[in-house]
């Protein structure tokens, strides 16, 4: 079971980047799936997430109204729209997955997600 991040890279602020998460090894389309980052010397941090359909989706106030979290299940892909960067949207960015079928319960929640990817570098430059 793995999740692949990809598509980070260095940007300046106002710019737009889109990550992804490709997912192999089971199916991931009846499982929740987020984003968290984790910027140097800080926490991770809860980012954006959506239900195993896609029909709700939760994000970070910090982000919210910038980031727009999506999915593909037939391409087992997460995705996240990050627009209007900022310097402090600087970060590794990781995708998680849950493993159990269909439960939302908390989007924002760390250990409620069991599989995680290696992380994507996002630098924002002012």
């Amino acid at each position: 079971v793995q999740l692949q991040a990809s598509g980070g890279g260095l940007v300046r602020a106002g710019d737009s980047l889109r990550v992804s998460c490709a997912g192999s090894g089971r199916t991931f389309s009846r499982n929740k799936m987020a984003w968290f980052r984790q910027a140097p010397g800080k926490e991770r941090e809860f980012v954006a997430a959506t239900t195993w359909n896609g029909e709700s989706t939760g994000y970070s106030d910090s982000v919210r109204g910038r980031f727009t979290i999506s999915r593909d299940n037939a391409k087992n892909s997460l995705y996240l729209q990050m627009n209007s960067l900022k310097p402090e949207d600087t970060a590794a960015y990781y995708c998680a997955a849950d493993r159990t079928f269909y439960y939302s319960g908390s989007l924002s929640q760390a250990n409620e997600y069991d599989d995680w990817g290696q992380g994507t570098l996002v630098t924002v430059s002012s």
